[in-house]
């Protein structure tokens, strides 16, 4: 009779185990030590701990979640709206971890990650001084690729990182720079008050907020004759086959709406204008670049994953009456008239390999014509909604001025 007790008690417990694993996103060894699936916040969250100490944010009912990361060039690595069981909503290259510096660039990841342009053009920043611009020639400056950066402060919701770095432009101008970094979680309440909507019960949402500051750490000025630099703030997000970019613009405003050839046209069935809106296919299989100058843009851009019905707005500051900089690899354009925001779609490159597969949604300042001690801030914000597919629709509508259907169908 004792054996028979322990018997059913065991097969019990084997049931238990089997339910609680069906309903939870877990997976569970011989041993009962649970982990968490791949593309779940707390996978991203147990991996990125054994690489750095990591900073997270968390909202006040602990379901909104944002990892920041020193090490990694104090950018934000991924955020979840839903705990740690919930999706993460960061591009992570988890393969490019551990390896030897790459002197290009290391490619981390990062849902908001922030460089220092300009990459081309005749003030760039990725090419010394009479290199043809070219792959092989094209190098990330350190401090913004694998150097690791400095926490000046941290709060519960908040964390401030800072960088000095020295990057010699095109022109052999040697640039002394400062950059601080302000990255904090946003609550419900600030999130609605940004966006100018309303949420109900049935989403669930996230909010990032980054103020960038760069600082003329030099003894001279920075001008139109020896060049500038600039904020410039990346956003890599997951592809899947149904996400699509969208890029409200302003359809009075003069001049083209889009450069669409950074790395080649862009086919003409990855991309589409209709009544004052870009849409850009971002699904991780075919390479493409473009960016839009501020003068067309409404400092707000986002995508819809109509796959797992995740609704992404990025918010961001665009001055249409100040100077943005080329930030193409050709050294025959205008230094002075570049694009305000950009977004981007990973795919295989001619040899066959690829970085991602991920997509980004891009912001840059005006250029930072500076004098000494002066310092330029660029604010840029991500929000991510999930949930009741009516209530993101109306979130889409008075964000981005269109429906989901209306996206889903523009490509």
């Amino acid at each position: 009779m004792q054996k028979f007790k322990l018997g059913f008690i065991f097969i019990a417990a084997l049931e238990l185990l089997c339910a609680c694993k069906s309903k939870s996103n877990r997976n569970y060894n011989y041993n009962q030590v649970y982990y968490f699936k791949k593309g779940s916040f707390g996978y991203d969250l147990d991996f990125l701990k054994k690489k750095d100490s990591v900073v997270l944010l968390k909202s006040s009912d602990g379901l909104s979640e944002v990892i920041v990361s020193p090490k990694y060039q104090g950018k934000v690595f991924t955020s979840t709206a839903n705990g740690d069981e919930g999706k993460s909503f960061g591009w992570i290259n988890y393969k490019a971890f551990g390896k030897a510096v790459d002197p290009h660039m290391n490619a981390y990841g990062g849902e908001d990650r922030l460089w220092i342009g300009p990459e081309g053009g005749k003030f760039a920043l990725f090419f010394k001084q009479g290199t043809k611009m070219e792959f092989a020639n094209w190098f990330t400056p350190a401090p913004m690729d694998h150097e690791s950066w400095t926490v000046i402060g941290k709060e519960d919701k908040q964390v401030s990182l800072t960088k000095s770095m020295s990057l010699v432009n095109y022109l052999g101008t040697r640039l002394d720079i400062e950059v601080n970094r302000q990255i904090g979680i946003m609550s419900e309440m600030e999130i609605e008050k940004a966006l100018g909507i309303q949420l109900d019960t049935t989403v669930k949402t996230v909010g990032i907020k980054t103020n960038n500051i760069i600082t003329n750490a030099s003894s001279k000025a920075w001008t139109k004759q020896t060049g500038a630099p600039c904020l410039w703030d990346l956003d890599m997000f997951t592809p899947s086959p149904q996400v699509t970019i969208v890029i409200p613009y302003k359809v009075d405003a003069k001049g083209k709406v889009a450069t669409t050839d950074y790395f080649g046209q862009i086919p003409p069935t990855r991309v589409n204008y209709k009544n004052g809106h870009l849409f850009f296919k971002a699904d991780g299989k075919s390479r493409g670049k473009l960016g839009m100058p501020a003068a067309r843009s409404t400092s707000i851009a986002g995508s819809y994953d109509a796959t797992n019905n995740v609704l992404t707005i990025t918010k961001f500051d665009v001055d249409s009456r100040a100077t943005y900089l080329n930030q193409e690899w050709k050294t025959d354009k205008d230094p002075l008239a570049g694009d305000a925001v950009n977004a981007y779609n990973d795919g295989p490159l001619a040899d066959g390999t690829q970085m991602g597969p991920f997509y980004e949604i891009e912001s840059v300042s005006p250029g930072a014509f500076l004098k000494p001690g002066e310092k330029l801030m660029h604010k840029h914000c991500i929000f991510h909604f999930t949930g009741n597919k009516s209530s993101l629709n109306l979130i889409a509508i008075k964000t981005l001025g269109v429906s989901l259907s209306d996206i889903q169908s523009a490509l």
